[in-house]
């Protein structure tokens, strides 16, 4: 089944276009790999299929139908840089701030808020350190934060933007092997990451961005350096494409 579908996505940002006739997908069970050189506009797509963009032009379909995420089970992930970690609160904290848009601002969270939140915080690895305060964690650890208040809603489709970055290979294996089996359970998972090897090597499918959709396919599929030297501006001695061809 069709989790997400973008279609004709037009999107400009001061008054400059950033996204092109954009079109891509996403089906249950799927982990796609959203590629391509800074600027592209990966971030800028995450952030329009979130309604947190305006769209000029094109539709996001959530199963099939248009809707708003709030109407449906999407979690998202942002970089880190992102998250106020200065804050004083605990991870268990940190996690539950996910399931706002559900619990409302003025209520209290109940049982089954708190139940989410630990299950999320265990799927992560992260229960002996739940009442730890987010400043005291390390690079790793907030990045496994940031994707357990994602999970806390229990989401059908789970954006992710740049999860890998900056974490040491433990964390990163960690977290690859989530996001693996989150894809076995039928999520449906979209990933932004300049890690390419690492895209090659556990993503269903990739897409390559630049502005608009340069090709899309599984990854033995796209062995042609054309298509990568396109998307990413580079000439045919670059050292990408060494990286494209020992993966």
């Amino acid at each position: 089944m069709r989790s997400l579908a973008v279609e004709g996505l037009n999107v400009d940002l001061g008054g400059r276009p950033v996204l092109r006739d954009v079109g891509l997908h996403v089906d249950e069970g799927e982990l796609v790999g959203l590629l391509g050189p800074n600027g592209a506009g990966k971030t800028t797509l995450l952030r329009a299929i979130l309604s947190l963009t305006r769209v000029r032009t094109g539709r996001i379909l959530l199963d099939g139908r248009p809707g708003r995420p709030g109407r449906a089970s999407i979690g998202y992930v942002p970089q880190r840089h992102e998250f106020a970690w200065d804050f004083p609160i605990s991870v268990e904290q940190a996690v539950l701030t996910g399931r706002t848009g559900r619990i409302g601002f003025l209520r209290r969270p109940g049982v089954a808020d708190w139940r989410a939140v630990g299950e999320a915080i265990d799927r992560v690895g992260l229960g002996a350190l739940r009442r730890r305060p987010v400043g005291e964690l390390s690079g790793g650890q907030r990045q496994r934060v940031l994707v357990a208040r994602a999970l806390a809603v229990a989401p059908r489709i789970l954006l992710l933007d740049e999860p890998f970055t900056g974490l040491d290979l433990p964390t990163q294996e960690l977290l690859d092997d989530l996001f693996t089996g989150l894809a076995g359970e039928g999520r449906a998972l979209l990933l932004t990451t300049h890690d390419l090897v690492a895209a090659m090597s556990s993503c269903s499918r990739l897409v390559l961005l630049n502005g608009g959709v340069v090709a899309e396919g599984r990854p033995d599929e796209l062995r042609d350096p054309e298509v990568w030297m396109r998307t990413f501006g580079v000439g045919d001695r670059s050292p990408l494409l060494k990286i494209l061809t020992a993966a």
